[in-house]
């Protein structure tokens, strides 16, 4: 019984000491982030405590109207300096005799390869 006593003790020494470290975490939380952060003691969870300010319409609105602002100013900025980049007919027409050509290659090495395939089916 006398060591179940001291089990329970240092159990309760131990639950102590960790508190203490959680006051100094809450704390350490509290000065980096600036918010007031409610203790975890005895089942409770801790969480950021506080209340989410509320911005009027016209508030929203002047900051959507100044974010729309910003991304026409950043379109129109992207626009003016890349200049549309065309191909001439010539090129894009050596460009499709080169791909019908890597087709036609492709297809070759496939009816190659077909008959041997179809042989071992048959055997």
């Amino acid at each position: 019984m006398a060591n179940f006593v001291r089990v329970v003790t240092q159990l309760q020494a131990e639950r102590g000491r960790l508190e203490q470290d959680l006051r100094k975490l809450v704390q350490a939380i509290t000065a980096l982030t600036g918010s007031t952060v409610n203790s975890t003691v005895r089942g409770r969870s801790s969480r950021v405590s506080g209340t989410r300010s509320r911005l009027s319409a016209a508030a929203r609105e002047r900051i959507a109207a100044a974010q729309r602002a910003r991304w026409a100013k950043v379109r129109a900025t992207t626009k003016a300096q890349k200049p549309k980049r065309t191909l001439s007919s010539a090129a894009r027409n050596r460009i499709a005799a080169a791909q019908r050509a890597r087709w036609a290659k492709v297809r070759q090495q496939k009816l190659r390869k077909e008959p041997a395939s179809q042989q071992k089916k048959a055997a």
